[in-house]
């Protein structure tokens, strides 16, 4: 009797480790972002500023999907019918891009892939994963069908900005929390986004005026689950990314002001996102 228990417990300990190992699924997650819109022209309104607003918000809540298994996700929009139209208001035209980056991350090979583009031209960022410091808070909650447990960070981030004495670019040093909800039911290390590395999976997620909520999950569908990292553009560092991207920036923020000056326009006008 005793060599058929040890025997019953080593094939389960197989089992679940197998079961492990096979976890797979497809999570569905919404986001959300508050936005300040302060601007500074005779011709604009409060109401205007406030109709400005609620477009902007309308066009950051978009639905992604992450599909993953135990080791490995890819992260990437969800297509929808609607296409944004540029935002027209006193004058003032806004367009959001993006939508087109895919975010693979390998946890074994502690590597991570993004595929984007910058002004048409598109580009591969391959980097090692900086695993991120959690701290295990008490707290717990339900979401959906799934218990949670709550996890803080904290980081500093760097951005530029505009002033509007100068009308020049300055860099402005900001700490940042970050609230992770994760549930150890689905014992993988993904998350939303650039967030992970929790023993279970991220299912809400708030960062300053960003929320980022799992609306839908399904694991372990029947239909055999792919992930492979994308392959499509100009492979760079994230260093040699962020440096490309500034100077898009300045080369974008020089023509703006070159513009306006030719106009005799004094007028500007800042969008906070986040924080």
């Amino acid at each position: 009797m005793k060599t058929i228990l040890i025997s019953l417990s080593i094939m389960i300990g197989l089992y679940a480790t197998s079961m492990a190992q096979q976890f797979e699924g497809i999570a569905t997650y919404k986001t959300d972002r508050q936005v300040d819109l302060e601007m500074e022209n005779d011709g604009m309104t409060d109401a205007m500023q406030e109709q400005i607003a609620a477009q902007l918000r309308k066009q950051f809540q978009k639905e992604y999907t992450l599909t993953f298994n135990k080791n490995e996700s890819i992260y990437e929009e969800m297509e929808s019918l609607d296409s944004p139209a540029p935002m027209a208001t006193g004058g003032i035209s806004i367009v959001i891009s993006g939508g087109t980056d895919v975010l693979y991350r390998n946890i074994p090979e502690n590597q991570y892939t993004v595929q984007t583009e910058i002004s048409g031209k598109e580009f591969l960022i391959k980097d090692a994963l900086e695993t991120p410091e959690w701290t295990f808070e008490k707290e717990t909650r339900n979401i959906g069908n799934y218990t949670c447990f709550k996890a803080t960070r904290e980081r500093e981030v760097t951005e530029k900005t505009m002033t509007n004495e100068s009308d020049s670019l300055v860099e402005v040093t900001r700490l940042i929390t970050t609230t992770a909800w994760y549930t150890l039911d689905i014992p993988v290390k993904h998350g939303p986004s650039d967030f992970w590395g929790l023993p279970g999976l991220i299912l809400q997620l708030e960062e300053g005026d960003l929320t980022i909520l799992c609306s839908k999950i399904v694991l372990n569908p029947e239909k055999e689950i792919k992930i492979e990292a994308p392959r499509k553009g100009k492979e760079v560092t994230q260093a040699e990314f962020d440096e490309i991207q500034e100077k898009k920036s300045k080369e974008m923020m020089e023509r703006f002001q070159s513009d306006g000056r030719k106009k005799g326009e004094k007028s500007s006008f800042s969008i906070k996102i986040g924080g």
